[in-house]
């Protein structure tokens, strides 16, 4: 072999590669492309990113969990459907660059990851059965025979004198000057265009799925609350730059839940099953059978579970819906403090999530309600429309359920829901908090007046005060802002005289049984954090 001919079997070693791994690459645009066409005709919750990343979440110890919504917040999602894009791509490229040498096992490794989705499909909570393989299965499918294709342009053509067999061709690791360029190039740039197509398409047909909900959330018109929330007490929202607003906007307020694809139902042929111990007429109710019911109007502070000691996952709002004691009360249920055989009423989604209430919580007096509206209009898609539970006093996840289609009465010992079969606790009641919301971490503010602000919540309660310490210095007592009630969140403000240097900055709250937040740091797993919020800030 002569100097030249080494050089151009070096050069093209690497040309081969990459131009394997295009194909995988390719390979797997098309697979995802093609299964988000499919699942247009299935429903969106069966395409293969989704399955596997709801597969994903359901089997992620709760530490993992917690990590994640700490440190991305609402974006959790966002940054495991694109990890699980980027992990895929990667996979996608190597079978690429082994199907150079063995087409079938290049494209069966394909065919091995669309049953994985088809698996992760099927055994969701909410699955519809084998229908929601098929995105996976036929875009699996597509992708195996694309890459098989590609693989064939990219090998040499029979043996020549100068080839003498095909086993020579492939150790040489390059295409020789006879492989079938022209063909690699139509096909792949035809399979690019037509999967941008088919993944256009696709997306546009899953977004046209949802108009009809969309509409109905527009149609619906809320009645004038029987019992309306009275006006906001003078007072309850201070005039502080950089406090929490009282009244949490529904844009702004915070989403924790594990739907990848935000749930999008249509009012009008949304139900609510009603069963279980103790119901003694099980029930099947409509949206419309919901508003025809008398509507109370409340302001709660909701809290999640995942909020860390000073965190952002809490919010205050204006519900609207129907009490829950009162349905659960016309269809015979009792309280176990009355006599009922239920201890547990679990919520089900209709993304398949199932949450635990105490039933003697719900039935103790305390709004617990199936809220309707948010703030005055329909609740958002991303709030549970049409219908979600909202019950102050417990944390989210044994109490908020969204997109909420069915009640079972049942017991604790006889079930366990989402989050207690991951070890979080049965029964979570919202622990006394504080949160200092200005100044932020590391602020430079100027030396002299300060105001130093922020919100206190103790839901069921009530706040009954709130303190401020300087580094180590005596605990001084803050200006509470006006109480709305002890199911909501309250202001709380203190003027701090400023000398220069840096300060830690420490809040505590009272609740009205007398009992003080307490100091003991603790996470989130199994009943939420608990301790004391701090700032450090440096005085110029």
């Amino acid at each position: 072999m002569t100097d030249d001919e080494k050089k151009q079997r070096s050069y093209r070693r690497p040309v081969r590669a990459v131009l394997g791994a295009l194909s995988g690459a390719l390979a797997g645009f098309t697979a995802l492309a093609v299964a988000e066409l499919v699942s247009a005709g299935v429903r969106p919750q069966a395409g293969p990113v989704v399955a596997v990343g709801s597969a994903a979440i359901d089997r992620t110890p709760a530490a993992v969990k917690d990590w994640a919504i700490r440190n991305f917040g609402t974006d959790d999602k966002l940054v495991l459907q694109l990890g699980i894009l980027a992990v895929l791509g990667l996979c996608a490229a190597a079978l690429g660059v082994l199907s150079l040498r063995h087409r079938r096992c290049g494209a069966g490794g394909v065919l091995l990851f669309g049953a994985a989705g088809a698996a992760a499909a099927i055994s969701r909570p909410d699955s519809d059965g084998l229908t929601d393989a098929l995105p996976s299965v036929v875009g699996a499918l597509a992708g195996a025979a694309l890459l098989y294709f590609l693989a064939g342009r990219l090998e040499c053509d029979k043996p020549t004198p100068d080839r003498p067999n095909r086993a020579a061709a492939e150790d040489d690791a390059s295409p020789g000057p006879d492989w079938d360029r022209r063909g690699f190039v139509i096909a792949a740039s035809a399979a690019a265009v037509a999967s941008s197509g088919a993944g256009a398409l696709g997306r546009a047909l899953n977004g046209s799925s949802s108009r009809n909900a969309v509409a109905s959330r527009k149609d619906v018109v809320l009645p004038f609350p029987a019992s309306p929330a009275p006006p906001h007490p003078r007072g309850t929202q201070l005039r502080i730059p950089g406090v929490s607003p009282f009244v949490t906007p529904n844009k702004d307020f915070y989403r924790v839940d594990t739907a990848l694809v935000v749930p999008k139902v249509d009012a009008t042929t949304w139900r609510l099953r009603l069963h279980g111990r103790g119901v003694a007429r099980p029930v099947t109710l409509t949206f419309d059978d919901l508003l025809r019911r008398e509507l109370i109007e409340r302001d709660i502070t909701l809290t999640c579970v995942s909020n860390e000691v000073g965190g952002p996952y809490a919010g205050n709002a204006r519900w609207t819906g129907v009490r829950l004691a009162d349905l659960l009360a016309e269809y015979g249920v009792l309280p176990p403090s009355k006599g009922g055989p239920a201890d547990q009423l679990v919520a089900r989604s209709v993304d398949g999530m199932t949450l635990g209430t105490p039933v003697e919580d719900v039935m103790d007096g305390r709004d617990a309600l199936l809220a309707v509206g948010m703030n005055g209009e329909p609740l958002p898609f991303t709030h549970g429309f049409p219908v979600r539970m909202v019950v102050p006093g417990l944390y989210g996840y044994v109490s908020a359920c969204k997109w909420i289609q069915d009640i079972e009465l049942t017991t604790f010992d006889a079930y366990d829901t989402y989050w207690v079969k991951r070890n979080w606790a049965r029964e979570a009641p919202v622990k006394t908090q504080s949160r200092i919301d200005t100044p932020k971490p590391f602020a430079r503010p100027g030396a002299g007046t300060v105001m130093v602000a922020g919100v206190a919540w103790a839901q069921r309660r009530g706040i009954d005060k709130v303190e401020i310490r300087i580094d180590d210095g005596p605990w001084q007592e803050a200006r509470l802002a006006a109480e709305d009630s002890r199911d909501t969140w309250r202001q709380w403000s203190f003027p701090w005289q400023a000398t220069k240097g840096g300060h830690t900055l420490t809040v505590r709250a009272t609740d009205r049984t007398g009992a003080v937040q307490t100091d003991k740091r603790t996470r989130t797993v199994p009943d939420g954090a608990s301790g004391r919020h701090s700032v450090v800030v440096t005085v110029e």
